[in-house]
């Protein structure tokens, strides 16, 4: 991810192209679509895994932390099989031309649950000059945990299988993982993050702290800049319609907003979005927009 305490233990795979066997050759009628990119992560303790996609073999004995991928994968439906002493998970996976996503193996909230499979739409899009994007999802054996933040509440309620995700300032941060609604000491951390400007850190907490296993999985991925720069001033010449230069980002900020997504608290007990904003330290400038949401998919079976 970067160089603090939250890496991976990555068994990193060279991207690789699958694809369905050869048929007879039809023609041409544009370029072929571009594939989809699938990360596989392995997050359920004290098992070693075989993966198939589409019936290959693209791991034997995946240790928890292994992450393999991205493995290039042609548009359409995918079968992706997860196979350890005791147990079997068939599922199956939606690849879009273009995109990426991450799907998970991991241990449900209930103690001795049959392994559950998850994917997430890694959210790839451009990146405005030093922010950083965390992406961080629920996948332990514990009931539903609050996010804090160097200190603070950001993140409230994510059951397993769900995740939140933003644009934060790079930098270091403090996280730590706690029960919902409670005051007790974390299930997780705190850890010291180091994030790298225009980088998408995809973090994963699993595991069941009652035996020590609970730990954290994450790879990182660059981001493209969005073209967009940090202005300090604004000219505004001398036509009397303000005197010298006006210094942006001064004074209180309009509230920014939260979208519409699902999972976010629409109960009255969840923060306000300028409160959000401020807890993650979101806003280094008057009118910037917080991205926060709350979601999860569950790989069809």
């Amino acid at each position: 991810m970067r160089t603090p305490v939250l890496t991976a233990t990555a068994a990193s795979l060279a991207a690789l192209v699958l694809t369905a066997a050869p048929v007879a050759p039809a023609a041409s009628s544009g370029p072929a679509a571009a594939p989809g990119l699938v990360t596989l992560v392995q997050a359920v303790p004290d098992a070693a895994v075989s993966i198939e996609v589409d019936g290959r073999s693209v791991a034997r004995n995946a240790a928890v932390g292994d992450v393999l991928g991205p493995l290039g994968l042609t548009p359409g439906r995918h079968a992706v099989v997860f196979t350890g002493a005791d147990f079997t998970v068939d599922s199956s996976l939606e690849v879009s031309s273009g995109r990426a996503s991450d799907v998970v193996l991991h241990l449900p909230a209930e103690v001795d649950g049959e392994p559950v499979v998850h994917s997430y739409a890694a959210p790839t899009g451009p990146i405005g000059p030093g922010k950083a994007r965390v992406l961080l999802a629920h996948t332990a054996t514990v009931p539903p945990a609050d996010v804090q933040v160097d200190g603070e509440t950001v993140f409230t309620n994510i059951a397993n299988g769900e995740f939140a995700d933003a644009d934060v300032p790079a930098g270091p941060v403090e996280v730590a993982l706690l029960p919902s609604g409670g005051s007790a000491d974390p299930i997780l951390g705190p850890l010291d993050l180091t994030l790298e400007p225009r980088t998408l850190s995809m973090v994963y907490a699993y595991g069941n702290p009652s035996d020590g296993s609970m730990s954290v999985i994450s790879h990182t991925e660059a981001l493209s800049d969005d073209g967009s720069v940090v202005p300090t001033r604004i000219d505004t010449g001398t036509a009397g319609l303000a005197r010298g230069h006006v210094t942006t980002f001064a004074g209180d900020a309009p509230p920014a907003t939260v979208g519409d997504r699902p999972g976010v608290p629409a109960d009255g007990t969840a923060p306000t979005s300028w409160q959000w904003a401020e807890w993650l330290g979101l806003v280094a400038t008057a009118g910037a927009a917080v991205l926060v949401g709350r979601h999860a998919r569950r790989v069809a079976g």
